[in-house]
């Protein structure tokens, strides 16, 4: 039986699922680094982000619409509306999935001719088909995330990175062999994404029909009035007609497209753009060019883990608090955005911070050697002000304040493409991370403004300072650490190198950061009682043993 999922719950699904997904994208840019050259690093990179953009496009941010439409309609016992709502979506996405597929296939050569690498067509078209499901797939996503079931969403990225990864890793292996070059390695490892789109609709369809099941397992035991129940049961007058859904599908999902889009289209503009800007810059053109790969091969994919946790959220915050704000419960909305912002606060921080400071040994690890690992450190870093942008904008938009994350947004983007044209050609790359850093703190403080005049909610109060020290001392003995391992291990292996000081940052960094999060009182008994059952296993022993030292002392 498919069962609703608490905040927690549905978060850590789907932290875990982004997480494996996220891994196996890295384990599939790893086998290509050392199959193509820079070019072919730069075919990929750029078919890869006008995908992604575009489909952030043909969804136009409609899934979030979905699950606060859908979670608000159960809330207040319209599940009728609600499946109407279902199928508008699923009308709405294959379209948009048809018209845009075919546009990207079409204009391919015009695409990549603006990108400034006109090679790149033959990949931009090979992942052009993906386009044609995964604005369905979107949809009923939403669909389950309205419905405050998380695992579907979940199952299915995972189904679909395993078929992506091992079709993409096959391909490109197989035309490594026949000696087709760059151009067609970089196609065939991209056109593994159009059979993680048939992977990741199968599983949408075995939920789907699970889903179904219940529904009218529940209408049969005449549980139907107060369980969410199927549209079948529901009286002809509640349906709504579908121009009346559409219209506010789309006055939610504008907004939030807007803000959806913002890390993708920064990718899109850095990449698009990058040879023109960092020109006067670099000495030569290869230097760019390697510049170049370093940001959308390796910069890019691992500057995505840190995240994972604020995307998980962003995803799940929205329903839980358009429920508890249409039923008129302000103190589970002002508890849940307490409780949100506290998780960020807690872990996206120092996964951040872990990866930045083991930079050189991470980059070394999963590629073919450590460079451009200070392009990884720098974009990472601002991966902290990317976080609390994602999810100050999701609680805004359960709020039902769609209109404020798009007004900051466009004012951070302004920012970005200033900056990026001022800085890029004095600091090359490093110029538009850091551009694309400022974007992230502008949309991020507006964003906080605006939700504390509508909810009062404290993340740490008067805790701040000793949180501030706790990221500033892991952080110094994890960089320390790292260095440290990597000159007394210079005689070992590279690989080996790598990991063995990876792994040594990673547990000084992070084992000193939770133990000085709980002796200098920044996370308290009460707060950890808050907290998934592993974690708090983890700080419960060290809270007793804090809170004995402290009664001896007194």
């Amino acid at each position: 039986m498919v069962k609703k999922d608490s905040l927690i719950k549905g978060t850590i699904i789907l932290a875990a699922a982004a997480l494996v997904a996220r891994f196996l994208g890295l384990f599939q840019r790893i086998p290509l680094d050392y199959m193509m050259d820079k070019e072919g690093g730069i075919y990929f990179g750029a078919a890869n982000n006008i995908y992604l953009l575009l489909l952030i496009i043909a969804t136009g941010g409609i899934p979030s619409a979905i699950s606060r439409m859908i979670s608000e309609r159960y809330a207040i016992g319209r599940p009728g509306e609600a499946q109407r709502i279902y199928r508008a979506a699923l009308w709405f996405g294959a379209a948009a999935g048809v018209v845009i597929a075919t546009l990207m296939f079409v204009l391919a050569p015009q695409i990549a001719y603006i990108m400034d690498v006109p090679d790149a067509s033959t990949s931009i078209r090979a992942i052009a088909p993906a386009l044609l499901l995964f604005p369905v797939i979107a949809m009923m996503r939403g669909y389950f995330q309205g419905r405050q079931m998380m695992m579907a969403g979940g199952i299915s990225q995972i189904v679909e990175q395993v078929a992506r990864v091992l079709v993409a890793v096959g391909l490109a292996l197989l035309v490594l062999t026949w000696g087709w070059g760059d151009r067609w390695i970089a196609a065939a490892a991209t056109f593994g994404s159009v059979f993680g789109s048939i992977g990741a609709f199968a599983v949408m369809l075995l939920y789907a029909r699970r889903l179904r099941r219940m529904d009218a397992k529940d209408a049969k035991t005449g549980l139907a009035a107060g369980k969410q129940a199927s549209a079948r049961i529901q009286a002809p007058q509640e349906k709504l007609p579908y121009r009346s859904i559409y219209k506010e599908m789309f006055s939610i999902s504008i907004p939030i497209v807007i803000a959806a889009m913002t890390v993708q289209f920064m990718y899109n503009f850095d990449t698009s753009l990058f040879l023109r800007l960092t020109s006067g810059f670099y000495t030569s053109y290869d230097a760019a060019k390697q510049a170049y790969d370093w940001l959308g091969m390796r910069a890019q994919a691992l500057a995505g883990i840190p995240p994972i946790l604020a995307i998980a959220l962003s995803t799940s915050i929205i329903p839980v608090i358009t429920s508890a704000y249409a039923a008129r419960n302000v103190k589970e909305v002002q508890r849940q955005t307490a409780l949100v912002m506290r998780i960020v606060v807690f872990t996206g921080v120092p996964a951040a911070l872990a990866l930045t400071v083991a930079a050189v040994s991470v980059t070394g690890l999963i590629f073919d050697g450590a460079g451009g690992s200070g392009v990884v450190a720098a974009l990472t870093v601002g991966t902290i002000f990317q976080i609390t942008m994602m999810t100050s904008s999701s609680v805004l938009f359960g709020l039902g304040k769609t209109r404020v994350p798009m007004k900051s947004t466009i004012i951070g983007l302004v920012i970005k493409v200033l900056l990026s044209l001022a800085l890029a050609p004095f600091m090359g790359v490093y110029g538009l991370i850091l551009a694309s850093t400022l974007c992230f703190i502008t949309i991020a403080s507006l964003n906080l403004r605006v939700i504390k005049k509508e909810v009062a909610f404290s993340v740490l109060g008067t805790r701040w300072i000793g949180y501030l020290l706790t990221i500033a001392i892991s952080a110094g003995a994890g960089w320390a650490t790292d260095m440290a391992c990597r000159s007394l291990m210079d005689a070992l292996p590279g690989k080996a190198m790598y990991f063995l000081s990876a792994a040594a940052t990673g547990i000084v960094s992070l084992g000193l950061y939770v133990l000085l999060l709980v002796l200098l009182r920044v996370v308290t008994a009460e707060d950890a009682r808050q907290f998934p059952g592993p974690l708090r296993k983890l700080l419960s022993p060290i809270i007793r043993i804090a809170a004995r030292s402290n009664a001896n002392s007194q």
